[in-house]
């Protein structure tokens, strides 16, 4: 289900609301996909295998859709630019260009311009030659690897903590915020590697969950964890109910949108009502936190693996989006997505991230000036618990209400940020809470005195 956008001259409003069913679009439409029934379609082992991990298979699928031209564009962005390696499930690619088009340049052009495409399959056509990256872009942004308590855990708020148990995905998103250390490395970027056997580092992330009390709260994440086979993920999650200070337990996975076939395995249901019966015996609340960022991939697969969540017990599945120019940066947009996870789906519209400041993002970037005038836009149109809150991860900060600023020289693009806790590595700093901290808005939003500005100070970054 979905809204659709009337004119506001015959309407009176700038968005309408109307329901619309969800549909799965026809697979068969593309070449490679011809002759794969709806068995096939609907297993997750099928699907992993079929994912798009180069040139090479996506010429495969697509025949004579494409005009050589992509493929150019691809491969030199992979060459190039691309921090991701190249992993689209056919559930992720079955909602690009969904409606189809003409074999040649028509389809090409859709390709082009399709909201999906954009993030999961970044051209280097698509990326600025100007400033392709801020100079304040950093690998690890958010610095989580700085907070590191034990490797792959990060104590960053006073009683929530990041469990990353693993670094890979079923799918790879250009935009990913942890590119430094997710998927495979590129020709531009060296992946980091952990170090320790997952079973070490599990182990290590529970013994301090279990000696540190003020922790209540554990985002269990990656990479994602759809990829950690079910009977690890289970017995991570079994030993964290253990635990009597945690309370909260939010299961991190994109999969639940672009590989929903993975959620609806009679092992994982059946497993996920096993945890989800001893977290409601011991009052411990389990949620499922999933990404999509436009309404085309909230299709009835997706609503169907979501069912399965609640039915097997979750308590929420709520949506983490990513605000992203060519993609979802425009206020109708973000209310079809939001109407289409919240009626389709029953996926709480949670948050919508800004981008994060990683190298070759300023395309996918917006400033807070327009974040700031989204989040008004979208006010009034959805119920108040599900109207997605859009916020600016700062570094060294965390999350915050683009409407939290301290202090904002729209000039220059350059925001300043307080906060009301210390991370793990602030313990003793006495002047963490009157400190700011700065984020950057893209160098092309700024006016030309801006930008000239940087062009003469980029270098003392």
């Amino acid at each position: 289900m979905t809204a659709t956008i009337a004119s506001a001259a015959t309407t009176g409003q700038p968005y309408v609301y109307r329901r619309a069913e969800l549909v799965e679009p026809d697979w068969t439409r593309f070449p490679g996909w011809r002759d794969v029934d709806e068995a096939e379609w609907r297993d997750a082992q099928w699907q992993r295998v079929h994912c798009v991990r180069n040139v090479r298979q996506l010429r495969a699928l697509m025949g004579d859709l494409l005009d050589e031209r992509f493929y150019t564009d691809l491969e030199r962005d992979q060459a190039e630019r691309a921090t991701m390696s190249m992993l689209v499930p056919p559930q992720m690619l079955n909602t690009m260009v969904p409606a189809g088009a003409p074999a040649g340049p028509e389809f090409t052009e859709a390709f082009y311009a399709d909201p999906v495409r954009r993030y999961m399959i970044p051209v280097l056509s698509d990326r600025r030659t100007d400033w392709p990256s801020h100079p304040h872009a950093t690998r690890d942004s958010l610095h989580e690897h700085d907070m590191w308590v034990a490797e792959g855990l990060t104590h960053r708020y006073p009683t929530k903590v990041l469990a990353e148990l693993l670094p890979t995905c079923p799918q790879y998103c250009g935009h990913c915020t942890r590119m430094d250390l997710v998927g495979n490395s590129t020709p531009t970027v060296e992946k980091l590697k952990f170090l320790g056997k997952p079973v070490d580092r599990h182990t290590a992330m529970l013994d301090y969950l279990r000696r540190t009390p003020q922790v209540r709260d554990v985002v269990v994440s990656g990479g994602d964890v759809a990829n950690l086979p079910w009977p690890r993920l289970e017995d991570f999650l079994t030993q964290l109910l253990t635990i009597d200070n945690i309370r909260d337990i939010r299961l991190a996975t994109k999969a639940l949108i672009g590989l929903p076939q993975h959620w609806l395995q009679a092992e994982v249901v059946d497993g996920v009502g096993r945890v989800a019966s001893i977290a409601r015996a011991r009052g411990v609340s389990l949620a499922i936190h999933t990404h999509a960022n436009h309404a085309n991939s909230v299709t009835p697969l997706v609503a169907e693996a979501a069912r399965a969540m609640f039915d097997a017990g979750v308590r929420d599945v709520r949506n983490q989006g990513v605000l992203l120019a060519g993609v979802n940066a425009d206020a109708h947009t973000l209310l079809d997505l939001s109407f289409r996870l919240l009626d389709g789906a029953q996926v709480l519209p949670y948050y919508f991230y800004m981008c994060d400041m990683i190298p070759a993002a300023e395309h996918w970037r917006v400033s807070v000036a327009e974040a700031q005038r989204l989040q008004h836009d979208i006010m009034g149109y959805l119920p108040g618990f599900a109207t997605p809150r859009i916020v600016c991860d700062v570094p060294f900060v965390g999350k915050r209400w683009v409407h939290q600023l301290a202090d904002y020289d729209r000039e220059r693009g350059i925001s300043y940020w307080t906060k009301n806790y210390r991370t793990s590595i602030e313990a003793s700093d006495l002047e963490a809470l009157e400190r700011t901290h700065a984020y950057y808005d893209p160098i092309h939003t700024l006016p030309e005195a801006g930008q000239a500005w940087w062009r003469e100070h980029a270098g003392d970054a």
